[in-house]
C-alpha cells in the first residue's frame, strides 16, 4: 500500500509526497478512558509503515451525530483523503458506525466492503455479520472497518492494493485507468 504513488494536489498529499489519512476509533468505552483504544494505533502503525501521513487520530463514542460530526470536519474541513474507521460495525444495538457513514456520504463504494468480507471470510466466519461501509465525500474516502485490531488490519491490507489508484483518481481526478 504505497501512499506516496497517490499523492498529489488538492490538499491530498503531504509534504514529501505521502497521502494524508486520519483514522477515528468509535468505541463507548475507550471515548470514556475505561480502556485503551488498539486499532487506532495499531492502524495508524500499518500506515505509517505503508508511507502514509497520518494527521489525525481521535475517539469518539458509539453516538450517530458524533461520529458524523467527525467524518464532515476530516472531509469538509481538514480535506482528508482516508478516512478509516475502526468499530461500531457489527449487530450490537450501539454499533452505528454505518447509518453515520451512510448519511454524509454523497456516494457509496459498495465493492471495498464486498472485497473485503469476501476476503475475509476465509479467515473467519464472522466476516459476513460485518455491517461495514464505503463511500466518497468530496474528495474524501471514508472506510468502515471492524473494532478489533487483528479485523481492522485484516481489512486495511485487502484494500490495500486499490487504495493508491483509488485516492488518486479521487484527489487528482485523474482520467487514465490502470490496465490489467
Amino acid at each position: 500500500m504505497s501512499g506516496a504513488e497517490a499523492g498529489g494536489p488538492g490538499g491530498g498529499a503531504a509534504p514529501g509526497g505521502a497521502m494524508r489519512a486520519a483514522v477515528v476509533t468509535v468505541s463507548d468505552r475507550a471515548h470514556r478512558g475505561e480502556r485503551e483504544d488498539a486499532s487506532g494505533p495499531e492502524l495508524t502503525r500499518v500506515l505509517h509503515a505503508a508511507g502514509y501521513e497520518v494527521i489525525s487520530t481521535t475517539v469518539v463514542p458509539d453516538e450517530k451525530a458524533e461520529i458524523e460530526l467527525e467524518l464532515m470536519r476530516l472531509a469538509d474541513e481538514q480535506h482528508v483523503p482516508l478516512v478509516l474507521t475502526t468499530g461500531g460495525t457489527g449487530f450490537g444495538p450501539r454499533d452505528v458506525t454505518p447509518e453515520a457513514t451512510k448519511s454524509v456520504i454523497q456516494r457509496e463504494a459498495p465493492g471495498l466492503p464486498e472485497l473485503a468480507r469476501a476476503a475475509t471470510l476465509a479467515k473467519t466466519r464472522f466476516a459476513v455479520l460485518s455491517q461495514g461501509v464505503a463511500g466518497i465525500r468530496g474528495r474524501s474516502l471514508l472506510i468502515n472497518l471492524p473494532g478489533s485490531p487483528k479485523g481492522a488490519v485484516e481489512t486495511l491490507q485487502v484494500h490495500a492494493p486499490v487504495l493508491p489508484h483509488a485516492l488518486k483518481v479521487l484527489v487528482e481526478d485523474a482520467r487514465e485507468h490502470p490496465r490489467g
